[in-house]
């Protein structure tokens, strides 16, 4: 296949590229720097240092023997994208290119528009591009599970079948989030079901939980082809910041009472699940959603087992409890199905002690670059719970 994949200098765009070429299709990553420009300017940069896209593509093909196209660029400018589409004429294109970090689109209003602007102007382009220049494209864009909030009902893939009066339809599930960040994903699976309709166009929505992992096959040839790793406040997981707050001897810092529940998955199931959507597209006129997780775990349980692994390697690490910078609910019900890609071949890779002591391994090598004062809350949802963020609760 012709794969497009948007946002190539991310921490999954970088090795989805890595991953698709090294199968023998032809990739093309594109990128225009947004994340790393945000990072600097927050004060957020990356653990692991990187070369820039060019370089890294140059060092994959140095060693692997497989090349991946670059192009540099703006994907909220439609002529560029037109281009893009019109001269590769993709099989698929996997859209990674949007802000991703909900801290940062809760920080004030330039970076609410920033994050809402970039956000669904790509989208609108990717589906105008697409349906003016490869009308059979298959775009896979990637979603989150954020976009369905904790409802107190189980959580579909996407859809639900709704009665009323005596009669039923199917409808997209309600979806109530708690950052701008994930409001704009909720748009984003309005505007691509909005012109699957329209248009006929074809396209696969993977509702992504947090990831995490170093280890990829393509990435594990050469320590400059790492994935992007972040370990701060606004653009770190809660399982980044845990792990480098253990090599650093920082304890885990807990927000609120720690009973948050998300679905998770390890770096290289991403890698299966896009795979899978592009190995196995949707007809044209459908709008197929997938929830992309493997595992359930609590902010409490990752944060149990992190310690559990740190201290049986002699890192000491402890627990702190810290007044929640968010407004969340911290004690929910969680119980959405991810039957889906199970059911497409996907092979889940589980957070064993063992994967875990291997990230903490592999951070040890950076623990002289760890910045204390990155990982804090910085941003909160709530003036007056910022004030007192950093305070210990328990």
């Amino acid at each position: 296949m012709k794969v497009l994949i948007l946002g190539g200098d991310g921490y999954l765009g970088w090795p989805t590229s890595m991953h698709f070429a090294a199968r023998g299709h032809d990739v093309m990553a594109v990128d225009n720097y947004l994340r790393r420009t945000i990072t600097r300017q927050t004060d957020s940069e990356a653990l692991i240092p990187t070369p820039n896209l060019q370089k890294r593509a140059e060092i994959f093909e140095a060693v692997s023997g497989h090349e991946i196209g670059i192009e540099i660029g703006d994907c909220t400018k439609y002529r560029f994208m037109e281009r893009i589409f019109s001269e590769f004429q993709p099989d698929a294109v996997v859209h990674y290119a949007e802000q991703p970090s909900a801290p940062y689109s809760m920080m004030g209003f330039e970076e609410a528009k920033e994050t809402l602007n970039n956000n669904l102007n790509v989208t609108l382009n990717v589906i105008h591009a697409v349906k003016e220049q490869v009308p059979d494209c298959h775009i896979i864009k990637l979603g989150t599970m954020g976009e369905y909030g904790t409802p107190d009902i189980d959580i579909p893939e996407g859809w639900i079948e709704i009665e009323h009066n005596g009669e039923s339809d199917e409808f997209l599930f309600p979806r109530q989030t708690g950052s701008l960040y994930h409001t704009t994903k909720i748009m984003d699976t309005d505007l691509l079901w909005f012109y699957v309709r329209m248009n006929g166009l074809r396209v696969t929505d993977l509702m992504q939980g947090p990831v995490y992992g170093l280890s990829t096959p393509e990435a594990d040839m050469d320590d400059r082809l790492a994935p992007n790793f972040h370990y701060d406040d606004i653009f770190g997981t809660a399982v980044n910041r845990f792990l480098t707050q253990a090599v650093a001897g920082i304890p885990l810092t807990v927000y609120g009472e720690g009973g948050q529940i998300r679905g998770y998955l390890n770096i290289n199931d991403t890698l299966q699940c896009v795979e899978l959507a592009a190995e196995n597209p949707v007809e044209p006129g459908n709008l197929r959603i997938l929830n992309q997780f493997t595992e359930i775990f609590s902010v409490n349980e990752l944060a149990e087992q992190v310690q559990r692994v740190g201290n049986d390697m002699g890192l000491g690490v402890d627990v702190q409890h810290i007044k929640n910078p968010r407004q969340e609910p911290e004690d929910h019900r969680y119980n959405p199905d991810n039957s889906g890609l199970l059911d497409l071949g996907l092979e889940p890779h589980y957070m064993t002690d063992e994967v875990v002591a291997d990230m903490l391994e592999r951070l040890l090598q950076y623990e002289d670059r760890i910045e204390e004062d990155r990982i804090l809350p910085r941003v909160s949802w709530n003036e007056d719970t910022g004030k007192e963020s950093t305070e210990a609760i328990g």
